[in-house]
């Protein structure tokens, strides 16, 4: 009988040997490797009206889609940061209200699965690696983007704080905060885009229509449009505190 990680000596009353940790280390990888390549998918309910889990997971899915492009393109400015500052600050505007959106999408299912929601609970909590670095994708995201607005609102000379006796600038909190989040969030897209392509792509359930697509749709624009507005509103007098400010000694 091969032991499985999830079970306790209580599940196994005849007894079974404890396994080496050759054995151990194959098991988890072999769960992380299925959870990467969504082996094991979560059979998400689908309700009238709103779509129930299987919408909650296509708003989230489509969203997750919208955040890994701005988040690429916001990638590459940094390769040419001085020459892309504006575009930089242009795309991470962007990604708050997509980012608040996809955060208040997980975080509704979570709460309907944590109440008790009959059809939350069927469709069952997120894998296991995915329960794990979830809340760390939460809170890394939120103070990377929270930084880079600080950063943007201070300019270069904006100082925060002191460790060891020594200024530590908004800058520097806004660059250790994006290391953290790049870490966590390289095995966040790892561990969801074969899902998430899924979704997109409309193979991840068995119905035809998930109801609630306007409702979806409308919480996607809403959200762009919140971007383009914050843009416009933010970036020339950010951009211009920063060239103003003498950008290129940071």
């Amino acid at each position: 009988m091969r032991w499985k990680p999830w079970q306790s000596t209580f599940d196994n009353p005849i007894g079974l040997e404890h396994p080496s940790a050759t054995e151990l280390g194959a098991t988890v990888v072999s769960v992380v490797v299925d959870e990467l390549l969504d082996r094991a998918p979560r059979t998400d309910p689908t309700l009238p009206r709103t779509g129930g889990p299987a919408g909650n997971a296509r708003l989230t899915a489509w969203t997750g889609a919208i955040l890994l492009v701005l988040f690429a393109v916001e990638g590459y400015t940094i390769l040419d940061i001085r020459g892309l500052l504006s575009w930089h600050i242009v795309v991470g505007v962007l990604l708050i209200p997509p980012a608040l959106l996809k955060v208040a999408s997980t975080g509704w299912r979570i709460v309907r699965y944590y109440t008790g929601d009959v059809p939350y609970r069927q469709a069952g909590p997120p894998q296991m690696l995915m329960r794990v670095i979830g809340p760390l994708v939460v809170v890394t995201t939120l103070s990377v983007l929270a930084t880079g607005v600080l950063v943007a609102i201070e300019g270069p000379t904006g100082r925060h704080g002191s460790t060891f006796g020594l200024p530590v600038s908004m800058l520097f909190q806004h660059k250790a905060t994006f290391i953290a989040w790049l870490v966590v969030m390289t095995v966040h897209v790892l561990g969801r885009t074969v899902r998430a392509a899924k979704i997109v792509g409309g193979r991840a359930t068995s119905a035809a229509r998930v109801p609630g697509s306007t409702s979806r749709s409308a919480a996607l624009i809403a959200a762009a449009a919140c971007s383009v507005v914050l843009a416009i509103l933010l970036v020339t007098p950010w951009a211009d505190r920063w060239h103003a400010g003498g950008f290129q000694h940071h």
